[in-house]
């Protein structure tokens, strides 16, 4: 199973591409993790963040793959803790799609995205920068994915 972060915005610290990688790096074959980045839309003082929100979500739909399970993240969306995230993981393993995971930028996800998507996964009811959301998921995926394999990682 192949599991594409796609993710609104560009050029970020190399702290978070570091993080992001050591723990993307550590999935197994069977569970890639991939990141695409998505420009943030156009925003400026005479434009509408919600045409901007609804370009965004464009491009995040556009860059889904046909037939895969598509997770917005949303802070309305139900919390799961680590061992209920390694449960969720392994139905996505049975299920046998792809799975895209949306990260809105700051103004959130287009409806588009929110009706699209299959589940709705919030991280924390904190407000979570962007670029550490990337992060966090990576390692959680890691450590879901250690769990169910009985890997030594997660220690609870």
């Amino acid at each position: 199973m192949n599991i594409k972060l796609i993710a609104v915005g560009t050029r970020m610290p190399a702290w978070v591409s570091e993080g992001y990688q050591e723990y993307a790096r550590r999935l197994p074959h069977e569970c890639t993790l991939s990141l695409t980045e998505i420009p943030l839309g156009q925003r400026s003082r005479s434009g509408s963040v919600q045409r901007a929100v609804g370009e965004e979500g464009r491009r995040m739909l556009a860059a889904t793959g046909t037939g895969q399970r598509v997770i917005a993240l949303d802070v309305e969306g139900r919390s799961w803790s680590t061992g209920q995230l390694a449960e969720q993981l392994g139905l996505w393993l049975q299920d046998g799609r792809d799975v895209a995971l949306l990260v809105g930028g700051p103004d959130g996800l287009a409806p588009d995205c929110l009706q699209r998507a299959e589940q709705r996964w919030s991280l924390s009811p904190l407000t979570l920068p962007h670029p550490l959301v990337r992060v966090v998921l990576a390692e959680q995926l890691y450590r879901a994915w250690s769990i169910i394999s009985g890997h030594p990682y997660h220690r609870a």
